[in-house]
């Protein structure tokens, strides 16, 4: 059974949402972790190698974490793409995606690699895709958006006022605060992910990604939540 990813949408604030979207909007490779306290960790893939392990030696420091080992394994770039490797460093073993890897395997966007209890959620951001979503919705402004499509914003976002971890609301919610069809709200939605241009992320981004996007703009006011 594969671990759950810690980049599931649930699994965080609206500032933890913002900070991921600006890692993607830069463009490098990173990963996505929490700490031995639960707080967010963005870790930014540079050079060639990095070492990850329980040792404050390693470049990702698991230190919390007691069945890590100290030099655990490593991360290494070929030919621009990233791996891991685990070539027997460690005690406990490593897993993308639920299974013990055995030497290198390469990592994909969306991957997520167990090291000991720590889950650590892979991104790899499309440079092209994200000059684009800026692109679409760089001028987007509050005048833009008819008074539906923003109540429909508003209730969509408003569950993050209500706890730090928090996932949007659902569209029987949404329907539900605003007295409109079910219907009418996918079809609302759906104008909404062209407009920010996010229709071709994956079904499971979308709606925190138009959350974290509308709040960063400022198109949805935290004080209206």
């Amino acid at each position: 059974m594969a671990d759950e990813s810690p980049l599931a949408a649930h699994e965080a604030s609206p500032a933890e949402v913002q900070e991921r979207v600006r890692a993607e909007r830069d463009g490098a490779p990173f990963l996505v972790l929490r700490d031995g306290e639960g707080a967010q960790r963005l870790v930014r893939l540079e050079g060639e190698r990095l070492s990850v392990g329980r040792a404050d030696t390693n470049d990702v420091a698991l230190g919390w974490d007691t069945e890590v080992s100290r030099l655990h394994a490593e991360l290494e770039r070929i030919a621009g793409e990233w791996t891991i490797v685990d070539d027997g460093l460690s005690r406990n073993g490593t897993f993308v995606n639920g299974t013990r890897i055995a030497g290198r395997t390469r990592l994909r966007d969306g991957d997520v690699v167990r090291i000991g209890r720590t889950t650590l959620g892979y991104r790899r951001p499309e440079v092209e895709d994200v000059q684009e979503t800026v692109v679409a919705g760089e001028s987007l402004t509050l005048a833009d958006l008819p008074p539906t499509q923003r109540q429909v914003l508003v209730a969509l976002a408003r569950p993050y006022k209500h706890g730090e971890f928090a996932s949007p609301a659902t569209n029987q919610q949404i329907a539900d605060e605003l007295f409109l069809s079910v219907d009418a709200i996918k079809a609302h939605l759906r104008q909404l992910f062209q407009r920010f241009g996010i229709e071709d992320l994956p079904q499971n981004q979308k709606r925190s990604r138009l959350v974290a996007e509308a709040l960063q703009r400022g198109l949805v006011n935290p004080r209206d939540l």
